[in-house]
């Protein structure tokens, strides 16, 4: 009598042990990759090719004629020292026209953009209207006005380097480069909370990443605190885009051109003042990723966008989609696994339930302003993820506005 083979365990369905084993570990490794091993693949990419082929940045010191939009809502407390800072850039005068946006500001702002003391042989202007119809229109009404061909684009909050434009344009001698994300840097207090640590070693991680994107073909999206792009690469976004600065990077990479990366031009900001005040942003550029994932759809595809769609997929859809789905699917099989008696995965279940653990202690010790730097990674990880469930809520429900509620800032 031939002797019948039974699975150990089954979830109630038809598929063995082995199954779930598959699908745990699969899943463990799209999770590794999308936040880790995407950056191990890239170095060890990188490290074989400046072996066959030294990286040659073609620049030039030619120096273009350029626009710098600054988009600013509300910004009273902010205007002045961005000002300040805008004046102080190091590049020929006669080389640079100022535009600044203030639509929509019922404060000072406005008033304070008027009458600064500006130097005789500046070139500015301002543009204001009281109608408020968020960043992207504010700024699409100022590339109206844009003659140069060449335009840098920085938030109203940050303060830039005065080389930032220099090190910027010099990218352009490339014909290749449409675009080129500057650096952005996490000013951070020692009374900043363990997410404000969090957002300032995330952002080094990110800087490191876009510097070997650029390096292997493109920076996939830049951050809108500095950028600078080609005036004919510029195409107008679509009114309701909630990640106006990714979209127009990533449009220009799905039309042809490389997005470059310069650490050397770098936009400083405060840490959030708060978790709850992090929070908004996360949710919104959850909400915003979600959206560009929809909309840059065919970017999916690597059999006609090539190396874009591979570092597109791995860099940004990765951890907008799959990997924050996978987090609790994940930890419940590793329960059902580990009650069937095997160590390793018991093992892992404590691991997942230290670290969430520590997430949680994270937490608890930031609402008593304590700060243990061991939490930081954990909480922040889990606050990012938790923004994308809540962002994606806002997206289907339709909440989330292109008129976002600001983020308050930490105080410097």
């Amino acid at each position: 009598m031939p002797i019948r083979h039974t699975p150990r365990f089954t979830f109630g369905v038809s598929y063995p042990l082995r199954m779930v084993e598959i699908v745990f570990w699969s899943g463990l490794a799209l999770i590794f990759y999308a936040y880790l091993g995407y950056g191990l693949v890239l170095w060890t990419f990188l490290h074989f090719k400046r072996l066959f082929k030294p990286v040659i940045q073609p620049y030039s010191d030619a120096l273009p004629e350029v626009s710098f939009i600054v988009c600013a809502y509300n910004e009273e407390d902010w205007i002045l020292r961005k000002l300040d800072n805008s004046i102080a850039i190091n590049y020929p005068r006669h080389l640079i026209q100022f535009c600044f946006v203030t639509d929509g500001s019922d404060d000072r702002s406005t008033e304070l953009v008027r009458t600064y003391p500006y130097p005789p042989d500046l070139r500015w202007c301002l543009l204001h209207q009281p109608e408020r119809r968020g960043k992207i229109a504010a700024f699409q009404r100022a590339m109206q006005q844009i003659e140069s061909p060449v335009v840098v684009s920085t938030d109203a909050n940050t303060l830039v380097n005065p080389e930032a434009i220099h090190r910027l344009v010099r990218h352009f001698a490339d014909p290749q480069v449409g675009a080129v994300a500057g650096e952005k840097r996490i000013s951070m207090a020692d009374k900043d909370d363990a997410s404000s640590a969090g957002e300032g070693i995330y952002w080094k991680y990110e800087s490191l990443l876009k510097k070997w994107d650029a390096e292997l073909w493109s920076v996939v999206g830049a951050a809108g605190e500095l950028f600078a792009f080609r005036t004919e690469c510029y195409e107008p976004v679509p009114p309701d885009t909630l990640v106006e600065d990714f979209y127009l990077t990533m449009r220009i990479a799905q039309r042809g051109w490389r997005v470059q990366y310069e650490p050397g031009a770098w936009a400083a900001e405060a840490s959030s003042a708060s978790v709850a005040e992090e929070m908004k942003r996360k949710i919104r550029i959850a909400a915003g990723g979600l959206q560009a994932v929809w909309r840059l759809a065919p970017l999916l595809n690597p059999l006609r966008y090539g190396v874009l769609s591979f570092q597109y997929i791995s860099h940004r859809v990765l951890r907008w989609t799959i990997a924050p789905l996978l987090l609790p699917i994940l930890l419940t099989i590793n329960i059902l696994l580990a009650i069937q008696g095997n160590i390793f995965y018991q093992i892992l279940l404590l691991a997942q339930t230290l670290f969430y653990l520590a997430a949680l202690a994270g937490w608890f010790l930031e609402q008593r302003k304590l700060k243990v730097k061991a939490l930081f990674v954990p909480y922040y990880f889990c606050l990012m993820n938790w923004a994308m469930y809540a962002g994606f809520m806002r997206l289907i429900l339709g909440r989330q506005s292109v008129l976002w509620e600001k983020a308050k800032r930490a105080a410097e």
